[in-house]
């Protein structure tokens, strides 16, 4: 048992990626200052369940009669004891003291609610496009914040204080998967709460190759537009929105993204809350390098 194991619990997402998800489990388990793990199954067909119950029988399975999509994980966080959770998809594996260096910086800043770490993708381990996006961050914060303020996150490489998590209601359901983590992170800012980028907890991506890359390109843009709709003053909404329509590929699989997130017009009126005017304005402010980010590119 390692001190991290009492401060943090690793909640994992999977679907169908019975191989890539071994290696991650397998890494995860034997580093040293390794934690308890969550896995939520999102109802593989491909033996998925079966094979963590025989090889990693220490991992708590979740195995659901539905996929679920990122929010998946909402469901692992209710049953989290420990303060802190370091979410990890099946194809991200944390590196030697990162949980331990995660919970380090929770433990010293009670107003933080999350660290996001350096993002290297395997094999060749150079940055994930989104590092410098992260490193070079416009976001005032305050003079104890042990690094670059942050407005967004990416939950494969972020550790979280549970309880911020749970006082903003986690993921949002009806967003399923792609950028759920935009409006999570607006709704701890909203509610005051600080997150940072933390350069020396590293993270390793190993990209997936099991995945519907058009599926996954109107699903970030159908979420990206419900975030602005629900959150943004009503000009920035509208400016945005024609932003990352222009932006986008002119096909069909985009036409039904905004069709699909249009047809819950409804549902965004009534859930509707504007961030306060200083969420606003750092939004405003990462408006223009997030234009030049080539992680904010909407392909597949």
């Amino acid at each position: 048992m390692t001190e991290t194991a009492d401060r943090v619990t690793v909640v994992m997402i999977t679907h169908d990626r019975r191989d890539e998800l071994h290696r991650t489990l397998k890494h995860m388990t034997s580093i040293s200052d390794a934690a308890p793990i969550i896995l939520v199954d999102n109802a593989s067909t491909d033996g998925t369940a079966d094979m963590v119950r025989e090889l990693f029988p220490e991992v708590r399975l979740l195995a659901l009669s539905e996929n679920l999509g990122g929010v998946a994980r909402n469901r692992a966080v209710d049953l989290v004891t420990t303060p802190y959770v370091a979410f990890c998809d099946d194809d991200t594996r944390w590196q030697e003291g990162a949980l331990t260096l995660g919970a380090v910086r929770l433990d010293a800043y009670p107003a933080l609610a999350t660290v996001t770490g350096r993002c290297l993708v395997a094999p060749s381990l150079v940055e994930d496009p989104i590092t410098p996006e992260f490193r070079e961050s416009p976001i005032v914060g305050p003079a104890w914040l042990p690094g670059p303020a942050l407005l967004g996150i990416m939950a494969g490489l972020t550790m979280i204080r549970v309880s911020a998590f749970r006082r903003v209601g986690g993921f949002c359901e009806k967003m399923w998967l792609g950028g759920e983590e935009e409006l999570l992170a607006l709704d701890l800012a909203a509610a005051g709460w600080w997150m940072v980028w933390e350069e020396g907890m590293v993270i390793e991506h190993e990209p997936s190759v099991s995945r519907d890359s058009t599926r996954r390109r109107q699903l970030g843009i159908r979420n990206t537009l419900w975030t602005l709709w629900l959150r943004r003053p009503v000009r920035s909404a509208l400016r945005r929105t024609v932003a990352v329509v222009r932006s986008a590929p002119r096909d069909r699989a985009t036409a039904s993204a905004v069709w699909e997130a249009m047809r819950s017009a409804g549902w965004v009126a009534r859930e509707r809350t504007v961030v306060p005017p200083s969420v606003e304005r750092g939004l405003v402010l990462l408006e223009e390098p997030q234009s030049r980010s080539v992680a904010r590119r909407y392909v597949g």
